[in-house]
């Protein structure tokens, strides 16, 4: 239930709202720097490089799921769209979501290949063929048992131990993730780029827009993605159900589900009420936030901390998941009450700007 409930409600949409945030906040940068007269490539290019650098050093010494590395260099050619239209911007992020629909459907293929390929008579082949669908079987399938085992007793070591193991298994998977997911992550970019310059994530729609889009979103999203689950359940979380059930089929849904998040969430947030300012204030930290999150679960899960790894339930984790989010909203307000930035938000604006930044001022 709880797998189910996080599949058709969460899983991707999430990722994908923070791209459009992403993208109309890099707009907004871009925006600005010109205004002011500097150069807005400078600006950009500056403070992507430096993202790049905290997402590396993220993903190797802390953890490596990173994201911001991913963000940083598809943030890098959201650049080139900057003067584009609304319209033009959503017509290019439907040429992107298309093209990433086809890097999917060749991801399936070389699953398929992997099943056949077992049956060659050529030993090569049938080696290739193996390992490839241990790869899957890893990310997409359910792993053996002496793969998780493995899994687990590599994340009860020291912080060294597991920093070399994440290395060693993750060490280029930051650039990796470009074929996987970048076609998608640049259009959600241009999507918000579209919807930062339409008002629509400003507040500047119609409430019974909004509405609309809520509907619209959720009356397409959640019954696709209902059937999506049911169908991976039925085939027993097999390797080519999940790929096709969450990879591929999700592509032109998860769109509807975003717009969907993105109206409902500017619908509920009321002008000055207090739980409004509580999520403002933890969206302006969002950088330390993240960042803080990973020292945190780390330290809850991995054996240099309390070496809960592998020891939780989906449902138990869910109480850490909670016990942060709590953490976000009550220190981000009472700290941006005494300075202008987060602590990570005031750095990387530093070695942006290439000069140290006062506590107090204009936004990054």
């Amino acid at each position: 239930g709880v797998w189910l409930g996080n599949f058709i409600l969460v899983d991707g949409k999430m990722r994908g709202l923070f791209s459009f945030l992403f993208g109309a906040s890099t707009l907004l940068v871009i925006e600005g720097a010109t205004a002011k007269g500097e150069s807005a490539a400078r600006v950009h290019y500056s403070r992507m490089i430096w993202l790049l650098v905290f997402g590396l050093l993220h993903c190797w010494l802390i953890w490596w799921g990173d994201i911001l590395n991913h963000y940083a260099i598809i943030g890098m050619l959201a650049y080139f769209f900057r003067n584009s239209p609304a319209k033009r911007l959503i017509g290019f992020g439907i040429v992107f979501l298309v093209l990433q629909l086809l890097v999917a459907l060749l991801m399936l293929m070389g699953l398929e290949f992997g099943k056949t390929g077992l049956a060659s008579p050529d030993p090569q082949t049938v080696r290739d063929a193996r390992e490839m669908l241990a790869g899957f079987e890893q990310t997409f399938g359910v792993p053996p048992e002496a793969a998780l085992t493995k899994d687990i007793a590599a994340h009860g070591g020291s912080w060294l131990d597991i920093a070399r193991e994440r290395f060693k298994t993750a060490g280029l998977a930051p650039f990796g993730s470009l074929f996987i997911f970048g076609f998608e992550t640049l259009a959600y970019m241009l999507f918000g780029m579209a919807a930062f310059r339409s008002a629509m994530l400003t507040g500047g729609w119609d409430r019974r827009r909004y509405l609309r889009w809520v509907l619209l979103g959720f009356g397409i999203g959640i019954p696709a993605y209902a059937a999506l689950a049911a169908l991976i359940i039925s085939q027993g979380f097999s390797m080519s159900a999940v790929m096709l059930g969450v990879i591929v089929l999700t592509i032109p849904v998860r769109p509807f589900m975003i717009l969907a998040w993105a109206s409902l969430i500017i619908l509920l947030m009321r002008p000055g009420g207090a739980l409004t300012a509580r999520v403002a204030a933890a969206g302006r930290m969002a950088f330390t936030n993240y960042l803080a999150t990973s020292l945190i679960c780390t330290t809850v899960f991995y054996g240099y901390g309390l070496g809960l790894y592998g020891e939780l339930s989906r449902a138990q984790v869910y109480l850490v998941v909670f016990a942060v989010w709590a953490g976000m909203l009550l220190w981000s307000k009472p700290w941006l009450e005494r300075f202008a930035y987060g602590p990570l938000e005031w750095l990387w604006r530093s070695l942006a700007r290439g000069r140290i930044q006062p506590m107090t001022g204009g936004a990054l």
